[in-house]
């Protein structure tokens, strides 16, 4: 049953995060840093030990900044555990968030799976960037669909302070009401958006993205120059190619291909540039090479 709190009241809710990846650790340890119950899903144990190192990792990071306690960073860890068990996984839990790969079909199986294992009043919760919530809500039975809500959250998560919230044609208001409680009990700042191909800062930055990987490609400019004009003729933090780097450029791929076939084709079209890029793994940070090489 979803119990939305009073103002300022506070809720420690259990929560289980799908997906130990980038996304799905940072989403992890700022649940932990709020207060709340986490586990941490992977089928393969290893996945799910190797993201949990990730969080202690992080909560180093903010004792190292002066945000966090030694204190206050043990008691975090202590609040997320692992599991390679969906089943048990959902055992008792509010709510879960789902972090894994950007493709339809993977999330909504795993959709289909959640439906049948959590409890009936459980929220479920996509991290996805650009894919529908109706689609995804369609995976699981009708009773289920008031109860499934898209719930966005940025790269580096721990860092970034906005979470879109994309409401369903049957999202129910007490789970829209229950969603942004928790996100503001994570100290971020929640905006809701229609369920829309990219919804609000996607639709918005994509375009930019693949204009800039343009620009590239037809010899514009460098990489590097194209990226300071940006910061410094934009006042942009990052420059898009840095930026598109930061996310992945294999997610970046899929969103522009959503984007592509959902709205104008032509704005949203993948560049060649990037497809290569993908196509030579070379996906950005993660893998130390995309428009840009980063130091191991």
């Amino acid at each position: 049953m979803i119990v939305s709190p009073a103002p300022g009241v506070v809720v420690d809710w259990t929560v289980l995060v799908c997906g130990a990846g980038l996304m799905g650790q940072g989403i992890a340890q700022t649940l932990a840093v709020a207060g709340h119950q986490v586990r941490l899903f992977e089928p393969e144990r290893a996945r799910a030990e190797a993201g949990l190192a990730r969080v202690g990792t992080g909560l180093d990071r903010l004792v190292a900044s002066g945000r966090l306690t030694v204190e206050e960073a043990s008691a975090a860890r202590q609040r997320v555990s692992v599991t390679p068990d969906l089943a048990a996984g959902v055992e008792g839990i509010d709510i879960v968030i789902e972090a894994i790969v950007e493709e339809e079909q993977a999330k909504s199986g795993l959709f289909r799976q959640l439906d049948v294992v959590a409890p009936v009043g459980a929220v479920l919760a996509s991290n996805t960037s650009s894919l529908s919530i109706a689609t995804l809500a369609a995976a699981t039975r009708p009773a289920r669909r008031g109860l499934v809500i898209g719930m966005h959250f940025f790269n580096p998560v721990p860092a970034m302070p906005l979470v879109e919230i994309i409401r369903g044609p049957d999202t129910s208001d007490a789970t829209v009401d229950m969603v942004r409680a928790l996100t503001e009990s994570m100290a971020k700042t929640p905006v809701l958006s229609a369920d829309r191909p990219g919804f609000i800062v996607n639709r918005a930055l994509f375009p930019l993205l693949a204009e800039a990987m343009r620009e590239l490609e037809e010899g514009v400019a460098t990489a590097t120059d194209i990226d300071t004009a940006a910061r410094l003729g934009l006042g942009h933090p990052l420059g898009p190619l840095e930026l598109a780097d930061r996310i992945g450029l294999d997610v970046c791929l899929d969103i522009l291909e959503v984007l592509a076939a959902s709205l104008d084709e032509q704005r949203f079209r993948p560049p060649d540039v990037l497809r290569s890029l993908v196509a030579a793994g070379h996906l950005g940070r993660k893998t130390g090479e995309g428009f840009h090489r980063y130091p191991a």
